[in-house]
């Protein structure tokens, strides 16, 4: 691990932090191919995961590059991409795994999420355990 903000490891003081969510290999290499294509630089950019509100269930799975991380963020290496998740998403996302899968059906990634008690057909949005709810239907989440 490279780092956790000191805010998040205080707030974990005497406690086991919740788990980090796991990024499979394949996801890995698709999103070290997409940082090479765009020019970024892996020892200053990282991939953000996040969860935010909105999707057709409530909440919405986001990534993107980051080269800024903030002291409260949890930044980790896997599979040698570098990964920055900030406290609320890390709750929504802990011991949750993100991989990559190729189908007949087409490509795209998947979030096997542990703490989603329902999502939508179309993989983007969930709803948690704790009740966070909305949305209008899978067409709104695109």
């Amino acid at each position: 691990m490279i780092g956790i903000g000191k805010s998040l490891a205080a707030a974990f003081a005497g406690r086991e932090a919740p788990p980090l969510p796991n990024l499979g290999e394949v996801a890995a290499m698709v999103y070290r191919h997409a940082e090479l294509r765009a020019g970024l630089d892996s020892e200053t950019h990282g991939l953000r995961v996040f969860v935010s509100g909105g999707g057709c269930s409530g909440l919405q799975y986001g990534m993107t590059f980051d080269d800024n991380p903030r002291p409260v963020d949890s930044v980790f290496e896997q599979h040698g991409m570098r990964i920055i998740i900030d406290p609320q998403s890390r709750q929504y996302m802990e011991g949750a795994s993100i991989d990559y899968v190729d189908s007949l059906m087409g490509g795209g990634f998947h979030i096997e999420n542990p703490n989603a008690v329902s999502s939508c057909g179309c993989g983007h949005s969930f709803r948690s355990k704790d009740g966070a709810e909305g949305g209008g239907g899978c067409s709104s989440c695109h």
